[in-house]
């Protein structure tokens, strides 16, 4: 099984898909330690970013770190976003795209003989928020 992680490619393909649709890409990061970004743009630890072609440039999604120069009140700005701390992408002009859930699924232990292994987590509903 392989241990790549899902998240960046999601991330590119709807990044892709809002370009290629003429719609303006905006992330949603929950902001901790490890992420560069400016701080007094910072709300209840995160932060949306425009992704678009115009906002940033050398615009990076890697498999671990998102990378670009964005435009802060006019002063240019290194953002480093580690892909575990994207909450969302999603379109500015219709708000489709993609929210995920907590951090990466891991794989359950294997149930020990005799246990019932059947307790299920109760899944959270996602939540996005209008940013304008």
């Amino acid at each position: 099984m392989s241990d790549l992680s899902t998240r960046p490619y999601l991330i590119r393909a709807i990044y892709e898909w809002c370009t290629d649709s003429g719609l303006t890409p905006y992330l949603a990061v929950r902001v901790d330690e490890h992420t560069e970004v400016p701080r007094a743009h910072v709300k209840n630890g995160e932060i949306i970013l425009n992704l678009n072609g115009d906002a940033v440039r050398n615009l990076q999604i890697g498999n671990e770190m998102i990378t670009c120069t964005g435009r802060f009140g006019g002063v240019p700005f290194e953002l480093m976003v580690p892909v575990a701390a994207v909450i969302g992408i999603f379109a500015k002009e219709t708000g489709q795209g993609l929210v995920f859930q907590g951090s990466e699924p891991q794989q359950p232990p294997p149930a020990a003989p005799g246990s019932d292994g059947g307790a299920k987590p109760v899944p959270h509903k996602p939540n996005l928020k209008i940013v304008k």
